[in-house]
């Protein structure tokens, strides 16, 4: 049986000289001087959980608990290190010997000590998402699946595939059919490259990133006496961000606690918000349900927000059926201004306002960095970017390339460009090496067969395309998506020149494009829904060159690259996915589209899923606790579409869980 550890309540100062009592509030105090065994913290936004778990390790290091027998387990290097260096700061001792890292880092550590065990040497290599791609396609290659007819799902995507598997436990029957329905003719096949990539992995003496928890999982299942060297190594376990484990995570973390360990999780489950990955929220809901003996600690006291915030945010949790009951309180005085409301025309307005209210505030004395805009998916940023950009206000995406710089924006550019460019061979190959069975070598052959015709430098296009791509050789596995190509180009031309560059967009994208999407990227929805937004913003150009140019300078070709060290070095406003702002914060935070069918998300609503809408409500939640003294939520009542005119808008439902008396509505009339 592991050793039994006592610990004195901290009342005086321990051997290192901290005063806990002094330094922690009392909620964070009864966490951090918990007894031993099973406790689960529940710590709301703001309140401190990196302190806490910070000092709890420093107190059990403080009553004299060996640096080896803790183990710390994060979501991210940067909280392992940030972790790791305060708690050197606070306690003058060694504690090189104490295991803590990523879940992924410490499945690493134990691998390789036993990778005999499951097959595996110790000099066994991690592939990174390269590497498997790479695997992958050798995978398809010798499973001889023929792609001709019909197309295969891309490494890309089979790599997301598995790793969902592997995470969530699902079957794969039942994954293709909830998330990949226009796979499912493929699903024998799928299963086949599945198994033989299993094979293969331990053939080349690798694993992936999923194989450092699954692996490490197997091996403490299969063998008792490893199981117990450990568990009783670890006799103090802690978890940050316990919301997000998945079920594997979770298991190992089971595996690892044996009786008489103390186990300590700590999260807030009202900021579960990664389920499309593989978290489980239930592993927090039901921690007390596996662990009956558990204590649950609640810290609520909030640093970060001014009361007027979190009075809105703790109305907006409440309707949320599955959740620890807890109300954030505010440490901070009363702030200048409630949360404010704001209804707008249009996405143009909105984004008229943003910018506006943002340089009135720069003149007010808040600096740009001290901003953050956020939103529900990337694309409801296009307009805001091109306002940004327009007035002269810099600005960092931390969810990602700027809009007009993703893959699939340019991919769609690339067929107007070549259209109304003939001689442009970048253009060219690079839309025809989205079709099956064309690299760069066939692309290559065939620019050289394109310009060798007197269309390629001709100053009015072709009548007909097909025509003229039909006398060009292309592999037979190519041949019908080549023919789609031509029909897809011609609709591009009209009568007078050229076609209008939204009704471009929509036949590029539903002749040839949404089928490329499908095969190539796992989030095919959101970028379908890019594309839907990139239509909306052509619709106010009648010239293809005019909207062509404005593409340019809005990507990085100006010679402004998003993310580079010169530019996150200056001042700018910060524009990001609620998912990607989790756990930073800033002075003032806009919350941009707040509409049913943009947030909550569409698709969701759609679903009529229970579930799904609540993680909605969290990601809402996640939103407005970023804020610290200003928080603005606004929306459009239309928008614009120009395949299907004016849509007019209805305000979140969300904003319905708000008490209208926690929220100013802003009168906001003409042009900002």
């Amino acid at each position: 049986m592991a050793r039994k550890y006592t610990l004195e309540r901290p009342t005086t100062s321990g051997a290192s000289g901290i005063d806990f009592a002094e330094d922690l509030n009392e909620q964070q105090l009864a966490a951090v001087s918990s007894p031993p065994g099973p406790a689960l913290v529940i710590a709301g936004a703001g309140s401190g959980k990196t302190r806490t778990l910070t000092y709890r390790v420093a107190y059990l290091l403080d009553r004299g608990i060996e640096p080896r027998n803790i183990l710390l387990l994060t979501f991210t290097n940067k909280a392992s290190k940030e972790m790791l260096e305060r708690v050197r700061s606070l306690v003058p001792r060694d504690v090189s010997e104490m295991w803590g890292g990523t879940f992924h880092s410490v499945g690493n550590r134990i691998l390789r000590r036993h990778a005999e065990e499951i097959g595996l040497t110790k000099s066994f290599s991690i592939m990174d998402r390269d590497d498997q791609k790479s695997l992958m396609n050798t995978v398809i290659a010798e499973c001889e699946i023929d792609t001709t007819a019909r197309r295969f799902p891309k490494p890309d995507v089979l790599i997301s595939i598995f790793s969902l598997i592997e995470n969530t436990g699902i079957a794969l029957e039942d994954l293709l059919e909830d998330r990949y329905p226009y796979f499912e003719e493929w699903a024998e096949e799928i299963a086949r490259v599945e198994a033989r990539y299993r094979v293969k992995k331990r053939q080349i003496n690798s694993v992936d990133f999923d194989d450092l928890l699954v692996l490490t999982l197997k091996l403490l299942q299969e063998n008792e006496e490893l199981r117990g060297l450990y568990q009783k190594r670890f006799q103090y376990v802690l978890v940050d961000e316990f919301q997000d484990t998945n079920h594997v995570q979770s298991e190992l973390v089971d595996l690892l606690v044996g009786e008489g360990q103390s186990l300590m999780v700590v999260g807030d489950d009202a900021q579960s918000i990664y389920s499309w990955r593989g978290a489980d929220m239930d592993n927090i809901l039901s921690f007390p349900e596996r662990y009956p003996d558990a204590q649950v600690y609640r810290i609520e006291k909030n640093y970060r927000s001014v009361p007027e915030i979190l009075e809105l945010s703790n109305s907006a949790i409440k309707a949320n059926r599955h959740r620890f009951e807890k109300d954030l309180e505010a440490a901070r005085e009363g702030g200048a201004m409630m949360p404010a409301l704001v209804s707008l025309e249009d996405p143009n307005s909105q984004a008229q306002f943003v910018a506006q209210r943002i340089l009135e505030l720069r003149e007010e004395g808040v600096e740009l960095e001290e901003i953050a805009v956020l939103y529900r998916a990337h694309h409801q940023s296009m307009t805001l970017q091109m306002e940004l950009k327009n007035r002269g206000i810099p600005f960092q995406i931390t969810s990602g390339l700027r809009f007009f710089e993703q893959a699939h924006i340019k991919d769609v550019a690339a067929f107007m460009r070549f259209v109304t460019n003939r001689r442009d061979e970048v253009s060219f190959k690079r839309m025809v090496c989205l079709l099956p069975g064309i690299g760069a070598k066939g692309a290559s052959k065939l620019w050289k067969g394109w310009a060798a015709t007197p269309h390629a430098t001709a100053e009015n296009p072709p009548a007909a395309f097909s025509d003229i791509l039909g006398d060009l050789p292309v592999p037979k596995k190519s041949a019908s998506h080549w023919e789609q190509l031509g029909h897809t180009l011609d609709e591009l031309v009209s009568s007078d020149g050229f076609a209008r560059p939204s009704e471009m967009i929509f036949s590029v994208l539903e002749g040839v494009y949404d089928e490329v999407m499908r095969e190539s990227f796992d989030n095919y929805e959101h970028r379908r829904s890019d594309l839907e937004e990139l239509m909306s913003y052509a619709d106010r150009f009648d010239d293809v060159l005019e909207c062509l140019a404005q593409l340019s300078l809005m990507s990085a070709v100006d010679g402004d690259p998003s993310g580079s060290k010169a530019e996150l070095d200056a001042e700018q406003v910060v524009l990001s996915s609620v998912h990607q702002a989790k756990g930073l914060e800033w002075r003032v935070v806009f919350v941009i589209s707040l509409t049913d069918g943009m947030f909550p998300n569409g698709r969701v609503l759609d679903a009529d899923d229970e579930y799904m809408l609540e993680e909605e409500r969290r990601l809402f939640y996640v939103a407005i606790t970023r804020a610290k003294d200003e928080l603005y939520l606004t929306y459009p009542q239309i928008n614009p579409k120009s395949y299907s005119g004016e849509v007019i808008q209805r305000p979140s439902r969300f904003l319905d869980d708000c008490p209208a008396e926690l929220m100013e509505e802003w009168q906001v009339s003409g042009e900002w």
